[in-house]
């Protein structure tokens, strides 16, 4: 089964060491219909990490920590709203 969407959490060596796991399993314990949350590759983004990007809607958060997670889960994943205060400035202008 093909998920709508998929959160990948960035797991190169960066992102690992400031927390990337522990984010990952956050957005695990939180499970939602049709979202997938895997681990990926290097996001190219080193050093603003841990990197959560939501595809297919291409939303980019940066150093995010495991306990902002329920918040993107409900505002984000379930309610279709990405949380503004959190995306990455590089790829998303205020």
């Amino acid at each position: 089964m093909v998920s709508a969407k998929t959160v990948l959490v960035c797991h190169s060596n960066a992102c690992r060491k400031q927390g990337a796991a522990k984010v990952l399993a956050a957005f695990q314990a939180h499970p939602v219909p049709d979202v997938s949350a895997i681990a990926s590759r290097c996001l190219g983004q080193c050093g603003n990490g841990p990197m959560v990007l939501v595809q297919p809607d291409r939303i980019w958060y940066n150093r995010v920590q495991p306990d902002e997670v329920p918040a993107v889960v409900e505002r984000h994943l379930r309610g279709g709203e990405p949380i503004k205060a959190m995306l990455y400035p590089k790829f998303h202008q205020p």
